[in-house]
């Protein structure tokens, strides 16, 4: 099962917007050592949005060299073009990625029996387990808890990344998928609250600055020591909030940058975190003690 701190990981890139291979490779190792259950790479964090289809294979084929099958790899392959979803779906099988995450199609605003049909064709398509990926503020478009019941007993649609904002759809969606699909949520301010509706783990931004302090919270939610989980939940409240001052990955590709992780590269329409925002970024990098990279919390 798919399960843990998953971290929806930054494609880094220079001051051009030119992909950034190297530091791409220590920041997919440093999650590993840290203790990252699984990488997304090419997600909404990924910047999936202004990355060619050549470049989504690539940064797929290089973390997968990287990880070399020490936690999964999640490929975001998903498009609001199903031919293209499938394109990119069969180069992350290719290239050997564990599952591909398949965000719901954007900007068409597809019916339900759409999304029905979007989702089972790719899956019927390509041998690789499906997660699917709701986020209707990204999208326009709400993926309901009934059609992910009919999508769930496909052999290769596993679980769901539910990043609607509603806590209590978990418990709902989980009568309808039964106990073998995994649920992920896609919220960070609402991880555990989301385990303890039967969410077996988090698909996350603040795990790209945080990763061993994300995972040891969603490891004592694994294990039922729901106090530690909580008291975790609540201490890094702060740290997500500033994740999310400006679309993300706008504050998080910044923090990461003043930990000296990545390059300050980002691809237009999105632009470098306002200065506005600055000291606040920074004094709560300073208060979570996380702008030595090397520093463990």
């Amino acid at each position: 099962m798919i399960q843990g701190s998953i971290v929806a990981i930054v494609t880094p890139m220079d001051a051009a917007g030119d992909l950034d291979w190297d530091a791409l490779d220590r920041l997919v190792e440093w999650h590993v050592t840290e203790g990252t259950n699984g990488i997304v790479p090419v997600g909404t964090t990924g910047e999936s949005a202004t990355l060619s289809i050549d470049e989504n294979v690539r940064v797929v084929e290089r973390v997968v060299r990287v990880v070399d099958g020490r936690v999964p790899v999640i490929a975001g392959t998903g498009a609001n073009n199903t031919r293209e979803a499938l394109e990119m779906t069969r180069a992350a099988r290719s290239a050997g990625a564990d599952a591909s995450l398949q965000v719901t199609p954007y900007y068409n605003r597809p019916t339900q029996e759409g999304l029905y049909r979007h989702f089972s064709t790719i899956a019927d398509d390509v041998d690789l387990p499906v997660v699917l990926y709701n986020v209707p503020k990204r999208t326009g478009c709400d993926l309901q808890p009934e059609t992910v019941g009919r999508l769930a007993p496909h052999q290769h649609i596993v679980a769901l990344k539910e990043a609607c904002g509603e806590v209590g759809r978990i418990a709902k969606l989980k009568a309808l998928c039964g106990e073998d699909f995994a649920l992920l949520s896609g919220e960070d301010p609402v991880n555990v609250a989301s385990m303890r509706e039967g969410a077996v783990g988090t698909v996350s931004v603040t795990a790209n600055v945080a990763p061993r302090r994300m995972a040891r919270m969603i490891a004592a939610g694994l294990a039922g020591d729901w106090a530690t989980a909580e008291a975790e939940e609540a201490a890094l409240q702060e740290l997500h909030r500033v994740l999310f001052l400006e679309s993300s990955p706008i504050p998080v590709k910044w923090a990461l940058e003043q930990m000296g992780l990545i390059g300050p590269g980002i691809r237009l329409p999105l632009t470098p975190l306002a200065a506005d925002f600055h000291a606040e970024v920074r004094g709560r990098l300073l208060d979570y003690g996380l702008l030595d990279a090397g520093e463990r919390v």
